[in-house]
C-alpha cells in the first residue's frame, strides 16, 4: 500500500475527508462481505444437517431394510455358570439339553526350584543372566521340545544364560518364563487341548542332567510318548531322520558360509581402503610398518603432550599442529588394527564352518564326513537316551516339577458327544462356550429375540424424531432479518458474549423457510404417514400403537414426532398399553413385514433426494452444495471487484488533494518572493 502524506500545506485532515467521500463505496464492499458470510454460515448449517440425514440413511435405515435384519435369535440357559451361548441368525427355535463333561486345558509346567541342594539350601542365586556353567550344566547338552506339531533341538552351551534358554524355548513354540523371585521355570502350551500339548525330553545323556538341574525333568505321559517315538524307530526311519538332519544342517552351514564370505569381502575392501588412505595421507607411509612402530608413536605423542603442557600459553602452534597430526595417525593405525582383527575372526569363522562342508566342487557343496559323523553320533545318543527311558534303564523319578497335561473339552448336546481342543463349540447356529463341568444337564431355549426387534424399532424412532424435530425447528426459526454479520469495526464495539449472542441469532435462523429443507422434511413425513402394505393389506403406524400426540397437544416443532404407546421411557404415553410389544410377541412376521416395507420406502425416498444433479448437487448430498459453492465463489469475485473500485476511488481523491497541496505550495512560494521584492520580511 503506498505511503500517502497529505495536508501539509492546506492543514486539512485529508484522511478523514477521503474516508467520508468513499464511505458509500466501502459500504458496498462490506455488504457483499456480509452476504458471503451469511452464505458461508448457511453452507455450514447444511453440512451439519446433511451428516445427520446421511447417518439415518446409511446407518439405521440401511440396517432395517430387509427381513433378515430383524431375524435375531437369543438362547436362554437354565444355569449360566455352566456355559454361555451366542445365537446366530440361523439357529433353530428349540429347547435342547446340554451337559459339560470336561473342560479344555493347556499343558502347563511349573518347574522345581533351581540352584538349591537336596536340603533346599540356596547354592546359586539364579537370575536371568546366570550362565549354565554356574548351574553345573555341561557343554553339548541337548534337549528336544515338541510343540505345535514340530520338534526343536536346543543345544545348551556353558555360556548360555537363563535368559537365552527362555528365548530358545519360546522359539521352539511354547510360552516360557523364569520367575526370579521363586527360582522356577514356567512353561505352557500356546493352545489348549491334547493335540496342542508339549513335551520336553533329553536328546542325550547330558540333556537329562541339564533338565534335572534346570528343574524341568519330567517323565509325564507326553514325555514318555515322545521318548517312545525315538526308541521304537526302525533302521530305515533312523536313517531317513539322519539324512534329513544332515540336509538341514548342510543348508544352514552353506548360508552361514555365504554370509561370512560376503562379510570377508567387505572387510578386506575396508582394510585395502584404509591402507591406501594412510599411504596418501602420510606420504607413502606403509600402514603395516606404522603398526609395528605403534608403541614408539605413542611414546612420541606422550612426550610432545608433556612439552606442550609444560610450555602452557607459550607452546608453539607448530608443536600443537604436530600433536594433532600424530594423534590422527595413531587413530588411523588403531582403526586398521581393529578392522584387521575383525577380518581374522571372520576368517576363523569361515574355517570353522567349512570343516562341516565339502567344498571341493564349488557348484555342488556337500556335507563333510565330520558333519555326517556328528549327526550320526547325535542321533545314536538321542535314541540311546530314549531307549534307556522306555526300557527302564534309568530312574524315572524326574525332578520336583509339576506338569499339567493338555486336555480336550467334551460336551453332550441332545445326547450327542462333541470334543475339541477349545472350550468353544459351534453347532447348528449356536456358539457354545463351556465354563464349568456339570453333573447334570442344563436347558438351552432358543427363541426369537422379541426384545431385540422392539429395541431396534424404538431406536429408529428415537433417531427419526430427533432429526425431524431439528428440521422443523430450523425451518420454523424466528425471523432475523434485522440482523446481519458484524464487520470488524462493529465487533470492536461489542464484548465477546455480545458478538456470540448476535451471531447465534443469525445462525439459528439461517435455514428459515429453506426450500430444500421443506422438500426433504415433507417427503419424510409423507412416507411415514402413508404406512406400508403387508400381505396385501394396507397398514399404518397407528395399527402398532405408534402415533403422534396430535397437532394441538404436541410441543412446538414436535407435531410429527412419533410415540410408542406404553414406552416406559416416554412419560407422555407410558401409561398406555404397549401394542407394539404385544404384536411382536404374537405376530413378529407382520411387524417385520410392515417395518421392512416402511423403512425401505423411506430409504428409497432419501436415496432419490440425494442423487447427483449436474452443476447443482453432488451424490450423497441433500442440499444444492455445488450451486451454493458457486454462489460463494461469485461473492468472492464481487468482493474483489468492489475492493478494486474502492482502491481506485481512494487513489483519485488522494491524487486530487495532492495536486491541491502542490498548488498551495507554489502559491506560498510566489507570495514569499513578491513579499521579498517589496521589502517585506
Amino acid at each position: 500500500m503506498p505511503i500517502r502524506i497529505t495536508g501539509m500545506n492546506s492543514g486539512l485532515d485529508t484522511e478523514t475527508i477521503i474516508t467520508e467521500l468513499v464511505k458509500a463505496q466501502k459500504t458496498k464492499v462490506e455488504n457483499v462481505k456480509k452476504k458471503q458470510t451469511s452464505h458461508e454460515w448457511k453452507q455450514e448449517a447444511w453440512k451439519d444437517l446433511n451428516s445427520k440425514i446421511s447417518k439415518l440413511f446409511n446407518g439405521t435405515l440401511a440396517s432395517m431394510r430387509f427381513s433378515t435384519d430383524y431375524t435375531k435369535k437369543v438362547t436362554d440357559i437354565s444355569n449360566s455358570a455352566i456355559a454361555s451361548v451366542v445365537s446366530g441368525d440361523k439357529a433353530m427355535n428349540a429347547t435342547q439339553e446340554l451337559k459339560v463333561e470336561a473342560l479344555a486345558a493347556s499343558g502347563y509346567m511349573t518347574g522345581a526350584e533351581v540352584g538349591v541342594d537336596a536340603q533346599g539350601n540356596t547354592v546359586v542365586d539364579v537370575t536371568l543372566s546366570t550362565k549354565m556353567s554356574e548351574l553345573g550344566i555341561s557343554d553339548g547338552s541337548t534337549i528336544t521340545v515338541s510343540a505345535g506339531g514340530k520338534r526343536t533341538d536346543i543345544n545348551i552351551s556353558a555360556n548360555t544364560t537363563v535368559s537365552d534358554f527362555v528365548k530358545q524355548l519360546q522359539n521352539a513354540g511354547v510360552e516360557a518364563g523364569f520367575d526370579e523371585k521363586n527360582n522356577r521355570f514356567h512353561i505352557a502350551a500356546k493352545k489348549s487341548g491334547v493335540e496342542n500339548d508339549f513335551s520336553i525330553t533329553a536328546a542325550n545323556s547330558n540333556g537329562t542332567d541339564a533338565l534335572s538341574k534346570l528343574g524341568i525333568l519330567t517323565y509325564d505321559s507326553a514325555a514318555i510318548a515322545e521318548y517312545r517315538k525315538y526308541a521304537d524307530m526302525t533302521a530305515d526311519e533312523k536313517q531317513a531322520a539322519m539324512d534329513a538332519d544332515v540336509a538341514s544342517r548342510l543348508q544352514s552351514y552353506i548360508k552361514q558360509r555365504t554370509s561370512l564370505l560376503e562379510k570377508q569381502e567387505e572387510q578386506q575392501k575396508a582394510i585395502d581402503d584404509r591402507k591406501l588412505a594412510f599411504s596418501t595421507e602420510y606420504e607413502g607411509g606403509d600402514i603395516e610398518t606404522a603398526l609395528a612402530g605403534k608403541d614408539a608413536l605413542k611414546a612420541e605423542i606422550d612426550t610432545l603432550k608433556a612439552d606442550i603442557e609444560a610450555a602452557g600459553d607459550a607452546a608453539s602452534e607448530e608443536d600443537k599442529n604436530k600433536l594433532t597430526k600424530l594423534e590422527a595417525k595413531l587413530s588411523a593405525i588403531g582403526k586398521y588394527e581393529e578392522e584387521k582383527s575383525a577380518l581374522e575372526k571372520t576368517n576363523q569363522s569361515i574355517s570353522d564352518v567349512e570343516q562341516y562342508l565339502d567344498t571341493t566342487d564349488p557348484d555342488n557343496i556337500t556335507a563333510s564326513a565330520l558333519l555326517v559323523n556328528e549327526v550320526t553320533a547325535a542321533w545314536n545318543d538321542k535314541i540311546s537316551t530314549a531307549q534307556a527311558v522306555v526300557n527302564g534303564s534309568v530312574s524315572l523319578t524326574g525332578s520336583a516339577v509339576h506338569k499339567t497335561a493338555g486336555a480336550d473339552a467334551k460336551i453332550v448336546l441332545n445326547g450327542v458327544t462333541y470334543e475339541g481342543t477349545s472350550n468353544t463349540f459351534e453347532i447348528n447356529g449356536l456358539t457354545i462356550t463351556a465354563l464349568q463341568k456339570s453333573t447334570e444337564s442344563v436347558t438351552l431355549t432358543t427363541r426369537q429375540d422379541t426384545d431385540g426387534i422392539y429395541d431396534m424399532i424404538k431406536n429408529f424412532f428415537k433417531e427419526y424424531n430427533a432429526l425431524i424435530t431439528e428440521m422443523d425447528k430450523l425451518y420454523n426459526a424466528d425471523d432475523a432479518d434485522d440482523y446481519e454479520p458484524l464487520t470488524d469495526e462493529e465487533k470492536e464495539e461489542l464484548s465477546d458474549s455480545e458478538i456470540e449472542k448476535w451471531e447465534t441469532k443469525i445462525k439459528d435462523s439461517i435455514l428459515r423457510n429453506d426450500s430444500n429443507l421443506s422438500t426433504i422434511a415433507t417427503a419424510m413425513k409423507q412416507v411415514m404417514m402413508q404406512g406400508a402394505t403387508v400381505n396385501g393389506e394396507k397398514m399404518y403406524l397407528s395399527d402398532f400403537g405408534i402415533e403422534t400426540l396430535g397437532y394441538f397437544f404436541a410441543e412446538e416443532n414436535e407435531k410429527y414426532v412419533y410415540h410408542i404407546n406404553g414406552d416406559e421411557d416416554d412419560a407422555s404415553v407410558s401409561s398406555k398399553e404397549n401394542t407394539l410389544k404385544a404384536k411382536i410377541a404374537s405376530d413378529p412376521d407382520t411387524v417385520i413385514g410392515f417395518f421392512t416395507d416402511l423403512v425401505n420406502n423411506l430409504y428409497m425416498e432419501l436415496n432419490n433426494q440425494s442423487k447427483s444433479v449436474e452443476g447443482i448437487r453432488s451424490f450423497g448430498k441433500f442440499y444444492d452444495d455445488k450451486r451454493m459453492q458457486e454462489e460463494y465463489d461469485n461473492y468472492t469475485t464481487k468482493i474483489k471487484e468492489q475492493e478494486e473500485k474502492l482502491t481506485a476511488m481512494e487513489d483519485r481523491w488522494y491524487n486530487k488533494f495532492s495536486a491541491m497541496e502542490t498548488a498551495l505550495a507554489r502559491l506560498q512560494s510566489n507570495q514569499s518572493a513578491v513579499s521579498s521584492l517589496l521589502g517585506g520580511v
